[in-house]
């Protein structure tokens, strides 16, 4: 992307923009991005084909530098399902292709002594579904510590599922992080997490996209 808004991305980053042929920006991307970058908490409400998550891959690369960095998890993202974490996985890969970035994908049908080894020897960022992030957490499967940003893919179908509880149960043991959720859609759910984690967030919404 060569706007104004995305020019000091790092340089592993602006090549795999560049080998993606992804040049410009979605209007939420513009408005996302810049938010994004700054550390602040953020809500993203756009429908399908906004950029939402191009918009969030590219925040998540960013943030972590391109680079691995020791062993425990700096990026947890929810998806609603084990489709979503595959298809989340793909994405994210293509843009990783040149970077020691490690990506990691668990959801409820894999053996979690499996997973918990794997993640144990080292992942940069952690694609899973709710309900096996719980699992993993309560058998001490992940280590939250280095923790940089923890996201919520498809947010309005997570808290309509009633995946709450789980979701505060392990922000509840963050330090300091920074949280990101994205949604097609405001759902009243939502702004409760800001009585929770969600402090101080700023949100962009886009109804619609362009033509």
């Amino acid at each position: 992307m060569s706007a104004c808004h995305l020019k000091k991305l790092n340089a592993p980053l602006k090549e795999a923009l560049e080998r993606l042929e992804i040049v410009t920006p979605t209007p939420f991307q513009k408005k996302s991005i810049s938010k994004i970058k700054s550390g602040a908490n953020f809500y993203g409400i756009a429908p399908e084909g906004a950029g939402k998550t191009t918009a969030m891959i590219i925040s998540t690369i960013q943030k972590l530098k391109s680079e691995a960095y020791m062993d425990a998890p700096r990026a947890l993202i929810y998806v609603k399902d084990k489709e979503s974490a595959l298809a989340l996985e793909e994405k994210f890969k293509a843009f990783t292709r040149y970077m020691d970035l490690r990506i990691y994908c668990a959801y409820d049908e894999q053996n979690i002594d499996h997973q918990k080894d794997d993640i144990y020897y080292g992942m940069d960022i952690v694609i899973a579904t709710p309900s096996r992030i719980n699992k993993l957490f309560s058998i001490t499967g992940i280590h939250l510590g280095e923790l940089q940003l923890l996201i919520l893919e498809d947010a309005e179908i997570l808290v309509k599922r009633s995946f709450n509880q789980d979701i505060y149960r392990i922000t509840q043991s963050i330090n300091k992080c920074q949280y990101l959720v994205f949604a097609e859609s405001w759902d009243a759910r939502l702004e409760k997490l800001q009585d929770t984690f969600m402090t101080n967030a700023v949100k962009v919404t886009i109804k619609e996209t362009s033509s």
